[in-house]
């Protein structure tokens, strides 16, 4: 009787493991994120060397369940329990083939335009510094706006999952665009033209532009690299492999431009250290080894890195996430992975200097700062709890909370509103777009644009005298208001427009912008 138990179920398990086809189900639910060959896109590689390194529930609760805060669904209602664990096991078999994707793979990749004939000036009459661009990841297109008549000058293709936020030189001529699987675009504004691509990863995560506007980094998931590439042809200069001090390979979570510092900020997913990377051809040496004397013109040690791209490793307490800097770049707020705080880093000393109870995981990198009643505030969204934390920048004390109608992604202001303006980006009141008086901290209107739509991100005209807010929906638009009587002006329709970005706003690090 037993015997014949444990063939009954061995039949039924041999059944279920037949009637799984973790292939054909990646390929029907999984392959428009995270791509065929499972090395990423909109989403995150999904092999092995990534999976390991991932924090949290196990993988099979992430398929059932999908992730908080993020754009992962659940298909608990598509797979049963069966199919889910064949799929996770499926994902944590290695590839045949991991492609090396060095310096040689990558300038093998890169393509130039051949058609591509620079303009000696701008082939339309509009103001170039109030230009903006629209990212619509419906179908893989930026729009190039007029910011004054908000008529669209072109409308160009970009690379699949478009993914943080373009780049511009500082002249305000060319933008740079980078996908989740690594490719990185020039466009020329002027031109109405792309200038070409590369490759300069497999899963990346988002661009830099130099202080100077001569090299863009990138930072790459898979490999576990910060690609260097020169802004005049796209040609790589350096593939810098990150790697611990303690020997542990990482992912980089992001890099940042320090405009003063003129240097890279680097954040490190799995190893406990912040790098900074030098841009100024004439940086000072760095020491990692034992240094007998500092005095001037004395020093006794051995330079582990000098000049252009010297690498600088600020050690702290655990790997820390989703960077918001001060106004002079000294300091930099990090989430910590328990998503219940913040840690400052003083980057001029290079240790930790504070801590801020921030739970409800802060996202730091849409952050703004402004004067309030004679003292610098900084903000920052929760995207898991529906409140608004407002920072002293001089004292890092949180002063208060602005409870909002749910999660948010977004913060955006302009020094020439007196508002910031927040979405609602999670939950059921994600069509709320919240706006903010910067000095009574009241919330002063709600607008709800479109019932039932997603509204988020918000970015201003040059003059600050219009905000932009995105329908982030397939047939969506982008709504264009009255900065100051927040009524309505016009509506463009477009395709799931995720973020726009001003040519002024950007190049002069405008208050109230991400950067």
């Amino acid at each position: 009787m037993i015997r014949f138990t444990v063939s009954i179920s061995a039949a039924l398990f041999a059944a279920t493991s037949l009637a799984a086809d973790p292939a054909s189900d990646y390929a029907d639910h999984c392959t428009d994120c995270h791509g065929p060959s499972r090395l990423g896109a909109l989403g995150p590689a999904l092999i092995p060397q990534t999976l390991g390194r991932m924090r949290g529930p196990n993988l099979e609760a992430v398929i059932r369940d999908g992730r908080a805060a993020t754009q992962m669904p659940g298909f608990a209602e598509v797979l049963d329990t069966d199919r889910i664990a064949a799929l996770a096991d499926y994902l944590r078999t290695p590839l045949d083939d991991v492609p090396a994707w060095g310096e040689a793979e990558i300038a093998a990749s890169r393509t130039l335009t051949p058609d591509y004939a620079a303009a000696e000036a701008p082939v339309w009459s509009s103001d170039p510094m109030n230009i903006t661009l629209v990212v619509e990841t419906g179908d893989h297109h930026v729009s190039v706006l007029d910011g004054d008549t908000f008529e669209v000058l072109d409308r160009f293709e970009t690379p699949f999952a478009v993914h943080g936020g373009p780049k511009f030189s500082p002249d305000g001529r060319y933008v740079f665009i980078m996908s989740r699987d690594g490719w990185v675009q020039k466009y020329d504004l002027w031109s109405l033209s792309e200038v070409g691509r590369v490759r300069a990863g497999l899963n990346s995560r988002n661009i830099a532009m130099s202080h100077d506007g001569k090299w863009l980094a990138v930072a790459n998931y898979l490999p576990m690299t910060l690609t260097l590439l020169s802004t005049e042809d796209l040609s790589v200069t350096r593939v810098m492999e990150v790697i611990g001090k303690d020997g542990t390979p990482s992912r980089v979570s992001a890099v940042y431009q320090a405009p003063q510092r003129k240097s890279f900020i680097l954040a490190l997913k799995d190893a406990p250290e912040i790098w900074e990377v030098a841009t100024d051809p004439n940086a000072e040496p760095v020491y990692e080894g034992f240094v007998h004397s500092r005095e001037k013109d004395m020093v006794e040690a051995i330079a582990s890195s000098e000049g252009l791209f010297a690498r600088r490793r600020i050690e702290v307490t655990e790997p820390l996430d989703d960077f918001f800097f001060d106004d002079d770049y000294r300091n930099l707020i990090g989430a910590a992975r328990d998503g219940r705080r913040g840690v400052v880093v003083n980057l001029n000393v290079g240790r930790e200097i504070a801590e801020l109870p921030l739970d409800g995981m802060p996202h730091l990198g849409s952050g703004i700062s402004w004067d309030r009643d004679g003292r610098r505030v900084m903000a920052t969204p929760h995207l898991k709890e529906a409140k608004l934390s407002v920072i002293d920048t001089e004292t890092w004390e949180r002063l208060t909370t602005i409870e909002t109608e749910g999660p948010g992604f977004f913060l955006r202001s302009h020094e020439n509103t007196p508002y910031f303006w927040a979405d609602v980006f999670f939950g059921p009141n994600r069509d709320v777009m919240h706006v903010i008086d910067k000095q009574s901290l009241e919330i002063v209107k709600t607008l709800r644009p479109v019932p039932g739509a997603t509204v988020a991100h918000v970015e201003f005209t040059r003059d600050g005298r219009h905000a932009l807010v995105s329908v982030w929906e397939d047939d969506g638009a982008v709504i264009v208001y009255n900065a100051a009587t927040l009524e309505e002006v016009r509506r463009l329709p477009m395709r799931k427009p995720s973020g726009k970005y001003n040519v002024w706003n950007k190049i002069t690090f405008s208050e109230g912008t991400s950067h």
